[in-house]
């Protein structure tokens, strides 16, 4: 459900704290031109709304050891809400595994998985099809993120 009472000053704040989520009360009130107040009734209005799911930190991947992005594309020939269920759950159980999505067209599941290096993938791959049988699993291996966690354009 949309937010109804958005307005421009609140999308100012949606704004700074994705661009930075540690700005402390008084410097979001003075980056958006606002009272720390009104800064503050704001900002808890938008949090009661929902429009804020929680404040991450933005980790190096590669200074974690963790060089190699790969999307994986799955297609399966299981619909089942139970089915569904098991494979949920075993996704979700590799910590590698950092984004999942249904989808639609050519195939049904997206994954973007983070490793070490090629071998680190492939165990996170055969650990991704010992339990779980899938018509059809393809990798695409990242060689430059050009643009990784932007901004929600407000």
């Amino acid at each position: 459900m949309k937010y109804q009472n958005m307005d421009h000053m609140d999308r100012e704040i949606l704004r700074a704290l994705q661009l930075d989520a540690t700005l402390s009360q008084r410097d979001l009130a003075e980056k958006v031109g606002l009272s720390q107040n009104a800064c503050w009734r704001r900002l808890k209005a938008i949090e009661a709304a929902g429009l804020i799911e929680g404040r991450t930190v933005k980790v190096n991947p590669a200074r974690v050891g963790l060089g190699l992005t790969v999307f994986v594309m799955v297609r399966t020939r299981h619909h089942s809400s139970e089915w569904l269920g098991v494979f949920r759950r075993h996704v979700l159980s590799i910590p590698n595994v950092i984004d999942f999505y249904r989808i639609a067209g050519d195939y049904d599941y997206m994954m973007k998985i983070m490793a070490e290096d090629m071998n680190a993938y492939d165990r996170v791959y055969q650990r991704l099809i010992e339990k779980i049988e899938l018509d059809a699993v393809t990798s695409y291996i990242t060689m430059e993120a050009i643009a990784d966690q932007r901004p929600v354009p407000l």
